[in-house]
C-alpha cells in the first residue's frame, strides 16, 4: 500500500483509503486498479470524488483526452445532475457540460458516450423529441414507479362496503368536526379508489380529510400504515391521526448492514391500505423502492401539496404523477376557518396564486410579519432579538429547541454559520 501514498499529495484524508486496500481492491492489484484507471477510485471508495480522482490522474500519466477520462466525467456530471434533482440530461446538454469541465474536444466526448451507451453504463430514451441520458438505476426506477402504479390502479377498491353519508355522520360525532361538501366529496373518491393523490396547499383540510377516511376504513377492520419521508413528517402524522406513523426507511425496515431494505417484492408489507404523507418529498429512487414493497391487494393514498419545493433526491414524483392523468386526484382548495386565521397560511396561498401578501399584521396576536432593515447587520441585530427575547417571551418557547431561522446561504454576515455562531 506504500505505493499508494501518492493520494497523499492529493488529499490529507488519503490515509484512511491507503491503510486498507484489501477493503476496496483486491490485494496486489490495488496498485494496478489505481494506475489503470483512477476514476474508479471516486465510484468505488466513498469520500474520493471526481476532482480528486482526476488529480490522481494526472499523476499517474492518464492523458488528458483519454476515454477513461472523458468517461469518468460524462458520469460525473450526470451523477451532478441527479444531486440536483434530474433524473436524466439531455444528450446535448451533457455533452456541452462534459466538455466544458473536462476542456477537451468534443469529439472525445462524443466517442466516450458512444462506449458508455454500448456497455450499458448509461442509458438513452427518446422522451417529447429530446434524446435524454439517464443512468440506468434511474431509468429502471422511474420505469418501476410508471409500471406499478398501473398494476395497482388497474384493479377496483376492494373495501369493505361503506354507507357514506352514515359514516360521515358517526365520524363528525366522534370528532366534533363537520366536514365540508368538498372534503365528502373526496372521502367517497378515495373509498371508491384502489390508488389517489390527496393535494391542496396548506389549511384546506388535508388532515380532517384522511382522519375521516382513517376512522372509517379502521372501523371496516382495514389494515392501514401510515408513513412519510422525514422523522419530522412522520411525527407530525402520529400525532394528527392518533396512529403509528413512520419514516419511510423505518417502514421499509432499512438494512444498515447490507444498505438495503428488507420489506420488498419478496417480502411485502403487510397492510390493505398505505398512505404516505408529504409525497412531495419522496424522490424517484426511495418511491420506487417503497412501491415495490406495497403489495398488490393493497390499496395506495399519496398526500402531499404539490406546490412546495420538490424532494431533494433525482424527480418530482407526485407532480409527475399527478400531470400523467393515471390515477384520479382530489385538489383541495377551500381555505378552511380556523386556518383563515392564521396569515401564515393566507399568505402562501396569495404567494403561490402570484399576488403580494398583506405585509402589516391585522393584530398583535398575528402570526405573519415582515420587517424591513437595510443594513445586514441590523437584520442580524433584529434577527438575534427576535430569536433570543421577543419570539420566545411571546410564544413561550425555547429559543434554540422550537425556533428554526431560515436563510439562503451558508457564508456570510447573514448566513446559517454566522447566525448559528
Amino acid at each position: 500500500w506504500k505505493s499508494l501514498r501518492i493520494l497523499f499529495t492529493v488529499d490529507e484524508r488519503a490515509e484512511q483509503w491507503v491503510r486498507r486496500p484489501n477493503d476496496f481492491f483486491d490485494g496486489e492489484a490495488a496498485i494496478d486498479t489505481v494506475r489503470a484507471n483512477p476514476y474508479t477510485l471516486a465510484k468505488d471508495i466513498h469520500g474520493i470524488g471526481f476532482k480528486t480522482a482526476d488529480t490522481i490522474a494526472e499523476k499517474v500519466g492518464i492523458p488528458r483526452d483519454s476515454i477513461i477520462r472523458a468517461s469518468a466525467g460524462l458520469s460525473h456530471v450526470l451523477l451532478e445532475a441527479t444531486n440536483s434533482g434530474h433524473c436524466a440530461l439531455p444528450e446535448e446538454l451533457l455533452v456541452e457540460q462534459a466538455t466544458k469541465l473536462l476542456e477537451v474536444e468534443e469529439k472525445v466526448i462524443r466517442e466516450a458516450l458512444s462506449r458508455l451507451l454500448v456497455n450499458h453504463e448509461v442509458v438513452q430514451e427518446r422522451i417529447d423529441e429530446h434524446e435524454l441520458i439517464f443512468l440506468p438505476a434511474l431509468q429502471l426506477a422511474e420505469i418501476g414507479i410508471a409500471e406499478k402504479i398501473q398494476k395497482l390502479s388497474r384493479r377496483r377498491a376492494s373495501y369493505p362496503p361503506v354507507d357514506l353519508d352514515k359514516a360521515i355522520e358517526w365520524c363528525e360525532s366522534k370528532t366534533g368536526k363537520q366536514l365540508a361538501p368538498s372534503q365528502r366529496s373526496a372521502i367517497a373518491k378515495a373509498i371508491d379508489s384502489r390508488v389517489i393523490v390527496i393535494t391542496g396547499g396548506p389549511g384546506v383540510g388535508k388532515t380532517t380529510l384522511i382522519n375521516t377516511l382513517l376512522l372509517i376504513l379502521r372501523a371496516k377492520k382495514v389494515n392501514c400504515l401510515l408513513c412519510a419521508p422525514t422523522g419530522r413528517a412522520a411525527k407530525r402524522m402520529s400525532e394528527t391521526t392518533g396512529m403509528e406513523a413512520k419514516t419511510i426507511h423505518r417502514l421499509l425496515e432499512f438494512s444498515g448492514a447490507s444498505g438495503g431494505f428488507m420489506r420488498n417484492e419478496d417480502r411485502p408489507l403487510e397492510c390493505d391500505l398505505l398512505v404516505v404523507d408529504e409525497t412531495s418529498m419522496v424522490d424517484v429512487p426511495l418511491m420506487h423502492k417503497l412501491l415495490k414493497a406495497v403489495p398488490q391487494s393493497a390499496h395506495l393514498i399519496l398526500v402531499g401539496d404539490v406546490d412546495q419545493l420538490p424532494s431533494v433526491g433525482p424527480g418530482m414524483v407526485l407532480s409527475n404523477l399527478i400531470e400523467s392523468g393515471v390515477i384520479p386526484v382530489v385538489k383541495l382548495t377551500e381555505i378552511f376557518r380556523q386556518a383563515a386565521t392564521s396569515q401564515i397560511i393566507t399568505s402562501a396561498h396569495q404567494i403561490n396564486e402570484g399576488q403580494l401578501p398583506e405585509l402589516d399584521p391585522k393584530s398583535p396576536d398575528a402570526d405573519f410579519f415582515f420587517i424591513e432593515r437595510e443594513e445586514p447587520a441590523a437584520i442580524q441585530a433584529t434577527l438575534v432579538q427576535l430569536a433570543r427575547d421577543r419570539i420566545p417571551k411571546k410564544q413561550q418557547c425555547h429559543p434554540i429547541r422550537d425556533l428554526q431561522v431560515l436563510c439562503p446561504m451558508n457564508r456570510g454576515s447573514l448566513g446559517a454559520r454566522e447566525l448559528n455562531s
